[in-house]
């Protein structure tokens, strides 16, 4: 699987960081006031600092994985979260590495709920993330049938080869473009029509004939009225 430029230079400065942390705990000194600082509590701290990392670095390659600009927009919360994640846990965790002679329930207990709201957290970011992703994605369907339409009927007016005919595509193209953007499936038939007539009307224009670019115009500016009735009256 390739993976995204974006993830390749996040995981460098995720590794550097990683490194300099375990540097700091392993070089410091081993004992504090002569007892041995790797007492459980601090291995409990430690633990959970790197189950921090870790797991932030995994919901950075889910956010970053992609090069699309829009899948990263939609990631932004649930990176976020996972940054605010490791910086709670790096803090919590910290603080029981320092004080190694605390009680170990306490790092447990207060370990295992930091981990748990984290995960809460993310769970819920990447959820909104995936919801405001798919009704993007529903939009773009049920608008593509108008802004496609709106391309072809602008693009057929620089076909048209008299003045006459120019005029008629062009009401053609404002028709479509100021229609009701949104379609669903109780417009199917009458947009499968418009696309039929389309497509005769666009013949037409290309060929020259006056008499059919003339008759195919006025059906499709009824067929496009009628749809945006039809929106109205569904809304």
């Amino acid at each position: 699987m390739k993976i995204s430029k974006n993830f390749k230079l996040y995981a460098v400065v995720w590794a550097i960081l990683a490194v300099v942390f375990n540097v700091i705990v392993f070089v410091s000194p081993s004992e504090i006031n002569g007892e041995s600082k790797y007492t459980d509590t601090f291995w409990i701290g430690y633990a959970l600092v790197m189950i921090g990392f870790v797991g932030q670095l995994a919901c950075s390659y889910i956010g970053l994985k992609d090069d699309n600009l829009t899948k990263v927009f939609y990631n932004i919360p649930l990176l976020r979260v996972s940054i605010i994640g490791v910086v709670v846990s790096a803090v919590a965790g910290s603080i029981f590495m320092a004080i190694p002679t605390a009680e170990v329930w306490i790092a447990a207990i207060v370990s295992v709920i930091v981990l748990a709201f984290v995960a809460i957290a993310t769970i819920k970011a990447k959820a909104a993330g995936d919801i405001a992703q798919s009704v993007e994605n529903k939009i773009k369907e049920q608008t593509f049938f108008i802004k496609t339409l709106t391309v072809d009927a602008q693009n057929l007016m620089a076909r048209a080869n008299t003045p006459e005919a120019k005029d008629l595509v062009k009401k053609v193209y404002e028709a479509v473009r100021y229609s009701d953007p949104m379609s669903n499936e109780n417009l199917s038939e009458i947009e499968g029509r418009i696309g039929y007539e389309f497509r005769i009307f666009e013949t037409a224009v290309k060929s020259g004939d006056a008499v059919a670019i003339e008759n195919q115009a006025q059906e499709l500016l009824v067929l496009i009225d009628n749809r945006n009735n039809k929106c109205k009256a569904l809304k």
